[in-house]
């Protein structure tokens, strides 16, 4: 595994480890400004901002729990952008208590930038389990 690779996979793991923690900060550190996500059945959120603003308010109500598995399947690495995709795992507890279970698919770009690999492009596929 080439030092490229072994940063992406660890910029996954951050990722994790901060969601799970409830660091936003952190997990904002690991995009970039013009990212974009991609989830069935809704509008693109677009821009770093966008994330920032819907999780503020996901949270608003209580901070829900975040616990969960990414499987990297794939990392291909052109210059300064790869792609990777990957078998994600979430449950989201709510603060009433109430748990939601969602698996699937992610595909995923990343752009080098000043020497990191941040989050460029991601689309979500996962479903209700």
């Amino acid at each position: 595994m080439d030092r490229d690779e072994q940063e992406i996979r660890q910029l996954v793991a951050t990722w994790m480890t901060a969601t799970k923690a409830g660091d936003l900060e952190t997990v904002l550190g690991l995009m970039a400004e013009d990212v974009v996500f991609l989830v069935g059945g809704q509008a693109p959120m677009i821009g770093k901002a966008s994330y920032a603003t819907a999780a503020r308010a996901q949270a608003s109500g209580g901070a829900p729990r975040f616990a969960g598995t990414s499987e990297i399947q794939e990392i291909k690495v052109v210059g300064d952008w790869a792609f990777m995709w990957a078998r994600l795992s979430v449950t989201v507890t709510l603060p009433g208590g109430g748990a939601k279970r969602r698996a699937g698919h992610t595909l995923s770009v990343l752009r080098k930038e000043r020497g990191r690999w941040l989050l460029a492009r991601d689309a979500n596929m996962l479903a209700a389990t």
